[in-house]
Parts: C-alpha cells; sequence; structure tokens
C-alpha cells in the first residue's frame, strides 16, 4: 500500500441539499498522538502502515462517503422523477397546444378553401353563362349577313329600272339607311364580342389563380391534417434534425390571408363586371335586332307605299291608253272621212270648171258675165276654198293622229317600264325581303 495521506470524499447533507446549499467538505485528518510517525526521524517521510485511528477515520470517512452518494442518488432520483413528471406535463401540454394550434389552422384553411371553391364554382358558373352571351353574340353578328345581302340585292335589282323609274326615291333611300345601319350594328357586335372575350380570358385567368391557391390549400390542409392525427403512439414519426429552423421565403399569417382574400377579391371584382358585361350584351342584342326590324318595316312600308304610287301610275297610263287608242280608232276614222269629203269635191269642181270652160266659148256678144257666170265664178271659189280647208283639216288630223301614236307608244313604253318596276318591287325585292330574318334570329337564339 503506497503511502499517502487519506483524504475522504466530500460529504452532503440532504437537508443542505434541500436547502440549495453547497455540500461541506470534511477535514483532513493527520497524524497525531503518542504513536504517530511524525516523528523528527521521520520528517517528510510516512510510514508504509496506518495507525487504528487512522483507519478508523478512513472507514468513518467511507461511511459518509456512502451515506452522501446513497443520499445524493436518493435526492438526484426525486429530483428526476420530478423533472421527469414537470417535463412530462410540459411536453403533453405543447403537445396538446400545437394540436389545438393545428386544429384551429386547419379551420382557417378549410374556411378559406371553402370560400376559394365558393368563388370558383361562382366564377365558373359566370363564365359559362358569359360564353352562353358570347355564343349569342356570334350568331347575332352572323344573322345580320342576311339582312346585308337582302338590302344589297335589293338596290341591285332596282338599278335595272328603267327610264323615268330610274329615280331615287323613298325606297333606295331606305335601303341605304338599312345598310348603313347594318354595317353599324355589326361594328358594335364585333367590339361587344371583343370584350366579351377579354372578359372570358380574364375569368379564367382569375380562376386559374383560385385553382391553383385551393390547390395548395387542399395539399397545406391533407399535411397539416396528418401531422394533426400523429401521436406519440404513431409508427411513422421519426426525427428530423432540421426541421425546427424558420425555412426562407415563409409567409406570415396575415400575409396569408391578405393573400387568399385579394385573390377572392380580383375573382368577385371579374364576376361583378362579367355580370354588367352579360347585361350590356342582352341591352346590345336587344336594340340593334328591334332597330333591325324597325328598319325592315320602314323599307317595306316604303316598297309597299311605291308599289301603289306605281299601280296607281300604271293605271292611269292604261286608261289614258285606252283613251289615246279610242281617239286614234277615231281620228283615223276622221282622216278616211275628211279625205272621202276631199275626194267627194272632185266632181263638183270638175262640173263647175267644165261649165265654165264650155261656157267660155259662148260666141261674140253671148260671152256675158252674167249672174250664172258670176255664181259659176263664185261656186269654183267655194268648192276650191272648202277642199283647201278639208286639205288643211286633213293634215291637221294626220298630225294629231301622229302625235296620238306617239303618245300611245310612249304610254305602252311607261306601262311596260311600270310592270318591270312592279315586277322588281313585289316580285323580287318584297319577295327576297320575306326571308328577313326574325327577332329570335336576329336575338342571338
Amino acid at each position: 500500500m503506497s503511502a499517502q495521506v487519506l483524504v475522504s470524499r466530500p460529504r452532503f447533507d440532504t437537508h443542505a441539499m434541500s436547502g440549495e446549499q453547497h455540500p461541506k467538505t470534511n477535514e483532513v485528518a493527520v497524524n497525531t498522538g503518542m504513536f504517530s510517525s511524525s516523528g523528527v526521524a521521520t520528517a517528510g517521510y510516512r510510514t508504509a502502515k496506518y495507525t487504528t485511528e487512522e483507519w478508523f477515520q478512513n472507514n468513518q470517512s467511507k461511511y459518509f462517503q456512502a451515506f452522501a452518494d446513497r443520499d445524493n442518488a436518493e435526492n438526484i432520483r426525486h429530483q428526476s422523477k420530478k423533472m421527469s413528471s414537470e417535463t412530462e406535463a410540459t411536453t403533453m401540454r405543447t403537445q396538446s397546444d400545437s394540436t389545438k394550434k393545428l386544429g384551429e389552422r386547419l379551420q382557417d384553411i378549410f374556411f378559406w378553401k371553402s370560400e376559394l371553391q365558393r368563388e370558383i364554382e361562382d366564377l365558373t358558373s359566370e363564365t359559362d353563362l358569359l360564353l352562353g352571351q358570347k355564343t349569342r353574340l356570334e350568331k347575332a353578328l352572323d344573322a345580320t349577313e342576311i339582312p346585308q345581302a337582302i338590302a344589297t340585292d335589293n338596290l341591285q335589282c332596282r338599278e335595272r329600272r328603267v327610264g323615268s323609274d330610274l329615280v331615287k326615291d323613298s325606297v333606295e333611300v331606305e335601303l341605304l339607311n338599312e345598310l348603313d345601319l347594318i354595317q353599324s350594328i355589326q361594328e358594335l357586335l364585333k367590339r361587344t364580342l371583343d370584350q366579351a372575350i377579354n372578359q372570358i380570358r380574364s375569368n379564367r385567368e382569375d380562376k386559374q389563380t383560385l385553382e391553383l391557391d385551393w390547390s395548395d390549400k387542399y395539399e397545406a390542409y391533407n399535411i397539416d391534417d396528418k401531422c394533426g392525427r400523429y401521436s406519440n403512439q404513431s409508427t411513422d414519426i421519426q426525427y428530423h434534425m432540421n426541421s425546427a429552423k424558420f425555412q426562407d421565403h415563409i409567409s406570415h399569417p396575415e400575409s396569408w390571408t391578405e393573400f387568399t382574400r385579394q385573390n377572392i377579391s380580383n375573382a368577385v371584382r371579374e364576376r361583378l363586371t362579367s355580370i354588367d358585361l352579360r347585361g350590356l350584351i342582352d341591352k346590345v342584342i336587344q336594340d340593334t335586332a328591334d332597330d333591325l326590324r324597325d328598319q325592315c318595316a320602314a323599307v317595306d312600308r316604303a316598297l309597299a307605299k311605291r308599289c301603289e304610287e306605281m299601280n296607281t301610275a300604271k293605271v292611269k297610263m292604261e286608261q289614258h291608253l285606252d283613251s289615246i287608242l279610242n281617239q286614234i280608232g277615231a281620228q283615223e276614222k276622221n282622216i278616211a272621212a275628211l279625205h272621202q269629203a276631199i275626194r267627194d269635191k272632185e266632181a263638183p269642181m270638175k262640173v263647175a270648171q267644165t261649165r265654165l270652160y264650155d261656157r267660155s266659148f259662148r260666141p261674140n256678144m253671148e260671152l256675158c258675165r252674167d249672174h250664172v257666170q258670176l255664181r259659176l265664178v263664185n261656186e269654183a271659189g267655194e268648192i276650191t276654198e272648202s277642199i283647201e280647208s278639208l286639205q288643211r283639216k286633213y293634215e291637221e288630223a294626220k298630225q294629231s293622229l301622229s302625235n296620238m301614236e306617239d303618245t300611245r307608244m310612249m304610254l305602252e313604253k311607261e306601262i311596260s317600264n311600270k310592270l318591270h318596276s312592279l315586277f322588281i318591287d313585289r316580285e323580287k325585292c318584297m319577295t327576297h325581303r320575306t326571308r328577313y330574318p326574325t327577332v329570335i334570329r336576329l336575338t342571338g337564339y
């Protein structure tokens, strides 16, 4: 056994430990007494043997050390048990609070996910309704091509009128107004159709944004729901050392809520705009259809009035033509009678002239200008004047007959033109206009 100074281990007082005081240290035992080896001859050295007192002291220190260790161990066990209970309670409380927070978070996510779902459904329904209005616009725009073709064909047909009937009348004015109206309506429908297409694109973009947000929340809800179902008895839990660190670019509850609220607000704004646009489309389609039908009625009235005027003019001309034909027949008879009257004057003229001629051969004093001679000369002059008057009247009658023939030809031509114009307006234009689209078709149905 090596020579060394025996030093006892620190002794801990359990009462002092419970009072949170530092353990006190035992003093080192020294060799004292009559048999100690602290003589002058052994100064600075230790003997290889201990004294009995030292042995007792050493045992005593061992007892104290065992007692201190036992007391310390008991204290540590007590504190450990208390700490385990406290940490267990703290851990369970923290875990319960985390589970509660997860539940609250799930409620928030479910609320906003439901709001997103509702707005997605509303926006989808609104987009479908707007697509229906877009289809109506396209059909209404296509339907305007028929009135345009009819009006153009009417104008082209009426260009084939001849003579004095080729006039810019009220029908042509209404047809030109109809073409201008159709062009204006087509431009309006095209602009409205472009607005509808742009609005549909905006609705779909906002719907896609909402769907992406909803998809993120759906995934986050499933993740948090899975996390909320974890317990200490779960078999799929493990250590993730760096999971407690905050991730970069992480959002905050305020920004998270504001992001979804802003997306919904944008979608609501676009949906309300879409509703207003649908109302505008309804009004535009209805107004344009009414305007087209009103203008169609105006053209039809103008055509009917023009046909009535044309028919009245034709009837009057036919009446005048009948009168002219009657006059022509009477004048021809009159000319024949005048011609016969002139020929009838030839014999009396020959008689008178023969008498005068024969009496010019009376001899000598018998060649007298007696009352017979005077009467014969007057008779010849009267017959000559009668022939000349009849001849003048004959020429007047022939001229009148020629004029009436020209008038007859003119009336017949005008009647033919009127018939041609009536055929164009009635058989061509008015018949073609019966194919005019109805209000239902013009409104896109």
